[in-house]
């Protein structure tokens, strides 16, 4: 881990930071020096990695929140102003995988949930924070996404779906903030030691399986005032 703190002075809003990447982002951004806003559903989670995190020494604002209670989303925006005034660098990663199954068999329930989530709530997101980004001398949107979007996968229609509706979303947003100096990007963090990935594959070992904490770096490096990537999907691995 780097000792030049990277992103000191600068806020962070992180989503789904309760676990797995999320959790393993916020932290890292509050070790390189970023007062992160933790947002997530799991309070004892949050309230552990606060523990964690003031322990080193970071500084970290838990917010617990369901990404799809659409109007907290839209007011959180004008809060993080009062507050912070700005915001440097959101990095929306919270996802559900929703169910694996033949597209003519997968709940109506379950579709419309991982929508909301991976691509309804994305969208609110950008629009709640976009104007504190611009604030930002250098602003940065981080987005996970999933190579699970590159191609047709027999039982993977739900979630691939979503992943491709977020990149086709952030991408052309990123288009829309050349001109400024937000730089707008996704992550692709590959096969990774998380809950979603033992959803996913219930027989595989997880120890065979990088860490959440071994991909921080390109979170760091994306979101650093250096920065100059734009408009790409950046594989973690």
């Amino acid at each position: 881990m780097s000792a030049l703190k990277r992103l000191e002075g600068r806020v962070a809003l992180v989503t789904g930071a309760s676990h797995g990447i999320g959790r393993a982002v916020a932290k890292r951004f509050a070790a390189e020096g970023a007062e992160v806003i933790a947002l997530g559903r799991n309070v004892g989670a949050l309230e552990e990695l606060d523990d964690e995190v003031r322990a080193e020494g970071g500084k970290l604002v838990l917010l617990p929140m369901d990404l799809t209670m659409y109007e907290k989303i839209d007011a959180m925006g004008a809060s993080l102003f009062e507050r912070f005034g700005k915001l440097d660098i959101v990095v929306g990663n919270a996802g559900l995988l929703g169910e694996l199954a033949p597209v003519g068999h997968i709940d109506t329930q379950v579709f419309e949930n991982t929508y909301a989530t991976n691509v309804t709530a994305n969208f609110r997101l950008i629009r709640s924070v976009d104007k504190l980004l611009r604030l930002s001398d250098a602003g940065r949107a981080i987005f996970v996404t999933s190579n699970a979007s590159a191609k047709g996968r027999a039982f993977w229609g739900l979630y691939a779906s979503t992943k491709a509706a977020l990149e086709s979303l952030v991408l052309s947003y990123a288009q829309e903030v050349e001109e400024t100096p937000l730089r707008v990007n996704l992550i692709n963090p590959g096969r990774i030691r998380t809950k979603m990935r033992a959803e996913a594959y219930p027989g595989e070992d997880p120890e065979t399986l990088p860490t959440a904490e071994s991909i921080t770096d390109v979170f760091v490096d994306l979101a650093a005032r250096d920065c100059t990537r734009h408009a790409e999907i950046v594989d973690a691995y």
